[in-house]
Formats: C-alpha cells, structure tokens, sequence
C-alpha cells in the first residue's frame, strides 16, 4: 500500500487580533461566521499567548519556536538573521514547497527566511529606521510611534492602504492553492497566508460598517482608570501613545470599536474566501489549517489602545487548529504560546523537535489536538512574554501558568494577577503574603527562560549599532530591502509557443467539491 503523503499546512494569521474580540471566543457583537465555523471545526485554544506584543518580533519568535530576545529581534526595525533556521527551512528541506503570500514584517536583506516563493510585497519597511531609542526621554516621542489619529479618524471608504492590500494577499493566495493542486501533486506545502487586518488605521467600505448598528457596539468593559491608579508601564503607553491629550469622548470610542469591528468582519470574509478555495481546489482533506495573530488590541479598555501591553486584550491571541478527519469543537484551556507554534508544525509534518537545529523554547500541541473528538491530552507548561521596545526604557517580561499571571520589569513594580477570579486584572497581588510563594514560582520560572539583565545590555547594544546604520543608509542613493515578487507570464498566461488550446487545458482545475 502507497503511505500517505505528509500533511499539508495553510497558516492564516491575522495582525493586531486579541481573541476576545471574535465570537468564537464568546463576543457577542463582532460578526465573523468562517472564524467561528473553523473552531467549531478544529479546537481553539482558550489561553494562547503573543510571545511579545509586537509586530516583527512575535513573528521571528513564532517562525524560530524561540524567544525574540535569542534570536535578536528586539523590536520592529531588528533583524531576524538570514542564517537562523525556522521551522520554513525545517518543512523546505523536507521536500515541503513554501510559499507565502502577505505581512511577515521581516527587516534586512532576506525577505524569504526560507520561503521558496514570496507571493507578494510587504506592507511594512524592511529597513532599520523604526529602531527605538531608550537614551531619549519618553516624553520626546519619535515621530513613527503610534498616535490616536486611529482611533480619533476611524472611516467609511470604497477602497484604503490595507484593504488594497489584504484583497492582494487573498487574490495570491487562493491562485496558489489552485497552482499547486494543478501542478504539484502531492507534493506537501506549507502556505503562509498573513494579512495585515484588523491592525489600524480602521477604514472599511460601508458595507462592513452595515453589519453593525452604533447602539450594540459595546463600550469598554473596564472604562479609562485614572493614571493614579494604573501601573507604570500603562501609563507610559499612554503618554507616548497621547491618548489623555485626545480627550476621547464616549461616541469616539464607540466609534473607533465600530471600525474595528469591520475590519474583523473584512477579515473574516478574505479568511473564508482562501478557506473555499482550499476546498474547492480538492486540497481540504489532505492539508491542516492553522489560524492565529501575532498579538492583540487593547481597543480602548482601562484607556489603552493598540498593543505593547502584557494585558489580556494586548497579549492574549486566538490560535485555531483544524485537522482533515477531527470532529471538532474541541476547546484546550492551558496557556499556549506562538512559540508553540514551530514545534507543533514539526510534528504535523512527521518531523523530529530537533529539526530547527536542536531544542526551541515551545512545545508541540499535537497531543492537544482532539483526535476523533476525545478530549485531547493536557499542555500545561508556564508559557512567557517578552517586551523591549518602544514606551519602555529596560526589558519586560511577562509569564503565565494555570491561572496566574506576573509582569515583571527592570524598571516598574511587579505585577500578579489571578485570572480565574481577577480576569479583568484589577487586583494586584504581588504584595499580598498569601500570594508569596506563587510570585517566587512564576520569578523562577522566569529567570529559567529569560536573563533580563542580559537582553538589556544587548538592547542598548542593537539600538546604538541600527542607529548608526539607519542615519547612514539614510545618505545618498538608497538601496530598499523591499522584496518584489517576479511574474512569469510566459507560464501563466498563452505566450504563443505552444498550442494555445493545450495551455488552457492545462491551466483548468476542476472543483473538489463534490456536485
């Protein structure tokens, strides 16, 4: 008997998503029918986490299986080194094709990582120019960070910057799906799929706006608090982000929610379009799909928005699974992480742990995975955070296991938080002696993974040497890091040398989807 071929990937990720915004995570507003069909589908796990809250370095974390600050991807204009494996050269060495189509946030030179083909352009620089600077006060802000001209000019339009972009990214996407079922066999692949919504700017064509009337949109369950009463790190986003000054009225916050509402509600309709086409192409029971974020978006609650936080809305992130054959519905409540996310594609794909040149810092969740719809074996391992960017001037760690919750800084008090009665975060329990020997826990567990003192010296270290580069590349004639995908017309299309009706041949695929 032929084995099987190994299990095919499509991973769709999502940009600025915080789970509790979605209805398969129980919202009871936000429209999003193929999300929540996929986790009735597959098992969604309840407590995954952003291994940092932040762009480029949550991405290299979740592609290495390793923490950021290891690979030396610090912040948004950091570059994941071309000779770092991940778990892309791990499937393409293989014999896994790897394609990918959208945002992956790279900076330098390599704009692949190991992807075969790149399907299209990304949405952000691939320079170093977006390098904080922590030797600059705070309250001199540089002039990329994040404003509330989102939240303050969310917009009804026919067409915006990213919503050009994501029908891209789907365009290429299915196309891809179709060229490989026509043209690939059984060859495995792995595609990457990543738009760049629901991230602000919220502009979205009216009909996205529609599926929302103004008086459901929900205001923020816990409201602005006074800056008396909220941490430290809090605080500072706040001032850099110049959310006080804005002086945000109710309607205004309403609306910005509104927009971002349909920006999920957008999403979910590219989501649902690269779900049919891997359906029809006749590729949807041999390929497991993965969906997830790369961190979340505070959306006004305690009067934070966007992200770099450690609180829920910032750092927890929906992580789906569907596997061809689970019967679904099938929900795993142990803290995951993105960092989980390099090993489990490992074993999806038959391949030993080690395979991206020795042991990461995730763990696989295939055994949490429900296979024939049991109840799937437990994942229960402390799952950390890690933040060294922009509005903090020393490193920030976060780790969660089982309920609990602490957030740790060089510069700022601790913070503890017991999530199965505190799930707002409103209590903190650092100080309280009965609440002791779990601070000492998560600490230990903490500094088994992370040496905060160390990645400060390196942090200041890559600031001062991108800094330097930045202002020199920044003379004379530049050279982009840009990457510019080729296209071969001559194959896609009738070029006259051969007969043109066996060309179309060729290029038909008939639908997978039984009539």
């Amino acid at each position: 008997m032929t084995p099987a071929p190994p299990q095919s990937i499509l991973v769709l990720m999502a940009d600025q998503l915080a789970a509790q915004w979605l209805p398969a995570y129980g919202h009871p507003v936000v429209h999003a029918p193929h999300l929540r069909a996929l986790a009735q589908a597959g098992t969604t796990f309840d407590s995954a986490y952003t291994p940092f809250p932040l762009c480029a370095p949550a991405r290299a974390a979740m592609l290495a299986g390793r923490y950021a600050s290891r690979l030396g991807v610090y912040d948004n204009a950091a570059e994941l080194r071309a000779g770092a494996p991940n778990v892309v050269h791990a499937l393409r060495a293989a014999g896994y094709h790897t394609a990918v189509a959208g945002k992956m946030h790279f900076v330098g030179p390599d704009q692949l990582h190991g992807f075969e083909e790149r399907l299209t352009t990304d949405i952000y620089p691939a320079d170093v120019d977006w390098t904080p600077d922590w030797s600059r006060p705070l309250d001199r802000p540089l002039p990329w960070y994040h404003t509330m001209e989102s939240v303050l000019a969310p917009g009804i339009c026919a067409a915006s910057l990213q919503t050009d972009y994501d029908n891209e990214v789907c365009f290429q996407a299915t196309r891809k799906l179709y060229e490989i079922a026509r043209h690939r066999g059984d060859q495995p692949f792995l595609l990457f799929v990543s738009f760049t919504d629901p991230h602000d700017p919220w502009e979205m064509p009216q009909r996205y706006w529609d599926l929302y009337r103004r008086e459901e949109i929900d205001d923020p369950a816990v409201p602005s608090l006074p800056l008396d009463a909220v941490d430290p790190h809090s605080r500072r986003l706040r001032a850099m982000c110049q959310v006080d000054a804005a002086g945000l009225t109710p309607e205004q916050i309403r609306r910005a929610r509104h927009g971002y509402y349909a920006a999920i509600s957008y999403l979910d309709e590219r989501v649902g379009e690269v779900l049919g086409a891997l359906r029809e192409s006749g590729l949807e029971d041999r390929t497991t799909v993965l969906f997830c974020a790369d961190h979340g978006e505070m959306l006004g609650e305690r009067g934070l928005w966007y992200k770099m936080s450690f609180l829920e809305a910032s750092a927890r992130i929906p992580l789906i699974v569907r596997r061809p054959g689970d019967a679904g519905g099938h929900r795993v409540a142990d803290p995951v992480s993105l960092v989980d996310v390099a090993p489990t594609l490992l074993e999806l794909a038959g391949l030993p742990a080690d395979a991206i040149a020795g042991p990461g810092d995730g763990l696989s969740l295939v055994p949490a995975l429900a296979p024939g719809g049991s109840t799937g074996a437990a994942v229960s391992h402390p799952v950390v955070s890690e933040y060294h960017a922009e509005g903090v001037q020393a490193p920030a760690a976060m780790v969660r296991h089982g309920a609990d919750k602490l957030i740790v800084s060089l510069e700022d008090p601790d913070l503890l938080y017991d999530l199965a009665t505190d799930p707002m975060e409103l209590t903190d329990r650092s100080h309280d002696p009965a609440a002791a020997p779990v601070r000492e826990r998560l600490h230990a567990e903490l500094a088994r993974r992370l040496d905060l003192r160390d990645i400060e010296d390196r942090v200041r270290e890559s600031q001062r040497e991108r800094r330097l580069v930045g202002a020199a590349l920044r003379q004379g004639r530049p050279t982009p890091w840009d990457h510019q995908p080729p296209v071969d017309a001559g194959v896609q299309y009738i070029r006259n040398r051969e007969d043109m009706y066996e060309t179309q041949r060729r290029a038909r695929l008939d639908s997978g989807v039984p009539e």
